[in-house]
This record gives C-alpha cells, structure tokens and sequence, in this order.
C-alpha cells in the first residue's frame, strides 16, 4: 500500500504539499495540485489521517491551551494559529481552562494530550513551573504566546514599555493622578503580562514625580464588566482621578461604561487608554497601544512546525506595539476659579 510519503517523492514535492494538495488547502499551485492528485491516483494512494499517524509517528495535530476564545486577544490569537497549522496540513486541538474570579482554575493535565499532538501551543495562560514541566514531560515541543515561562520559547510583546508609554501619553497631557486598572489577583506571576504593565505605570509614574499609591490600583479581570465595575470602585475612592490606564481595551472600553454611569464626559472629566488595537476600539474613540494579536499566532505556529522538524527557535520573539490616539484622552480639565 503506498504511503504519503511515496507520493511525495514521486511527485518531487514535500509531504506537507502532498497533504495541502489532497486537501484542498490554499498556498499549493493548480500545477501542483494536479501532478500530486495524478501520482496518488497511478499509486493507489488514499489519504487517511489515522494510517498516516501511525505511519510516521506524527498525529498533524497541535494542541491549543488558553483559557478563553471569546476575548479579542485570545481569539485572534488562535484564528492567526489556526491558519497557519491549516495551512501546513496540521489540525488545532482546542482545550480551554477558564480562570474563574474567585477562585483558582483546574490544573492543565498533560494526559489530555498525550498521544495526540506533536507540539503545543499555550495562548496567555499563566502556568505554574509543575504545569510547565509537565507538557514538556510530553515529549513534543511547547511554545508560550503572551504569558512565557523562564527558559522556553515565547512570542509576545514588550510589556513593561507598552505600559510605560501609555502612562507617558497621560502624563505628557498634563494629567497628574492616573489610576491602572490590571487583569486579576492572581496574575502574579514574574513572566506575567499583568505585572510588566502594571510595573511600566508604576515607573512612569515615579519618575514623573507621582509615585502611585495602592488605592490608585483596580483589578478589572481582562473584560469589559471587570473595567466598569472597578472603574467604578476606583473613581469612588479616588474622585481625583483624571485619567486610567487600561491593561487591555476590553477593560479599558468598560472603564468608558462607567464614566457615562457617573454621568462623566470622556475624555473632558476622564481620559482613558487601553492596550491591544481591538476592533472596536474606533467605533468608541479608544486611545490604545495597538499589537497585532492575529500576527503573533502564525509566528508562534509557524515556530512550532519548525520546532517540530529539528529547526531551533529563538527564545523569544517581541512584536512591536504601537500608540494610535483617539478621542478618549485629552489634557485634563482646567479647575473651575472658585472667588473668594
């Protein structure tokens, strides 16, 4: 019985371009197409996913670990992974670990994958060193999105400066009392993004000569009803607040929410930026530090393959991020002379 791999050298291409072809996949030309379909025809050659597993001790498939898909991050995260795997032959196993509020989420458990991936991808999840040894104890290559750990591979971007230079564009307004609203309690991690972000607001304001109190800080839990709620705690406690860094749009666009709650103008009474460029971030004027989250998918995937034939991988890969101001920040509103 004849083997991909047969087709593959009879047709002088690669296996990945046998598969691609076979299944109608994009990035393989007509002329391809065709001579790999002649060749399978002339050998008897018929695909089959499971013979091919055992075949060559690969499953094409890679394992997706994130704890949501239905925030903007994560979910163009995986689309830009997903689209590269496919685009390679490779199918995406998706297992999601939702990180409740109040308490702490289940602990990755490597036998759900064991036997049926060839590598595997973590989307911005932080995992503890025992979870991390864990999937390597797998075999299979593992790379970080996001949220890394020490020592392997992760593509991200440079937290701490896009953090920074948030805080500089409130700062740079004239604005002096700057609240933070960051992801969860537990988000404590060194390598976590939460923390990079929040040390970035911490240093920018230091260094301005407003060094942030603890009561300037509020966790927003990386979605929109987190941002509003918490905005709503902060400006209660701190009615001096003229402007909020967001560790992400989504929370940032629930710190907007609230202002109209309150019955406050942004960016007149309060101005907001986020992080991230998510798609509605226009249509409500959101000043954010844009990255591309889509990007960081493919090339996270597009690493793995390599990782997964002998290719080294570099340990880490920075995307850039970038600040595109809109309508939600502004200089702060001059006080009112009061007579005497």
């Amino acid at each position: 019985m004849a083997h991909i791999e047969d087709v593959a050298r009879a047709a002088g291409v690669s296996t990945a371009t046998v598969s691609r072809a076979l299944r109608d996949l994009p990035h393989v030309s007509q002329v391809t197409r065709d001579r790999v379909r002649e060749v399978a025809r002339e050998l008897g050659y018929v695909a089959s996913p499971s013979a091919a597993s055992l075949a060559s001790g690969r499953t094409r498939t890679i394992g997706l670990l994130t704890p949501w898909v239905n925030h903007w991050f994560f979910s163009n995260v995986i689309d830009g992974a997903e689209r590269a795997l496919r685009a390679e032959g490779f199918d995406a196993l998706l297992y999601t670990f939702e990180i409740p509020r109040d308490w702490r989420r289940r602990q990755v458990d490597p036998d759900v994958l064991r036997r049926r991936v060839d590598g595997i991808i973590v989307v911005g999840m932080p995992l503890d060193r025992d979870e991390v040894d864990a999937l390597l104890g797998l075999g299979h290559p593992v790379i970080f999105i996001g949220t890394g750990a020490p020592g392997q591979v992760t593509v991200r971007v440079d937290d701490f400066r896009t953090a920074t230079e948030a805080t500089e564009h409130l700062l740079t307004l004239g604005h002096v009392t700057i609240g933070h609203i960051t992801g969860s309690p537990q988000d404590n991690a060194p390598w976590a993004p939460p923390v990079d972000r929040r040390s970035g607001w911490v240093d920018a304001m230091a260094r301005a000569g407003s060094a942030p109190t603890a009561d300037l800080e509020v966790n927003g839990y990386f979605d929109v009803e987190g941002g509003r709620e918490s905005t709503r705690q902060l400006l209660a406690r701190r009615p001096d607040v003229t402007a909020i860094f967001a560790a992400s749009d989504e929370m940032a666009m629930g710190a907007i929410l609230a202002a109209r709650d309150l019955g406050l103008r942004v960016p007149e009474d309060l101005s907001v930026i986020g992080i991230d460029g998510h798609d509605l971030g226009e249509l409500v004027g959101l000043t954010t530090m844009a990255q591309s989250a889509e990007d960081q998918g493919t090339t996270a995937a597009t690493l793995l393959l390599g990782m997964i034939t002998g290719t080294p991988a570099p340990e880490q890969v920075i995307f850039p991020t970038e600040l595109v101001v809109r309508t939600s920040t502004a200089p702060p509103r001059a006080p009112v002379a009061t007579s005497r």
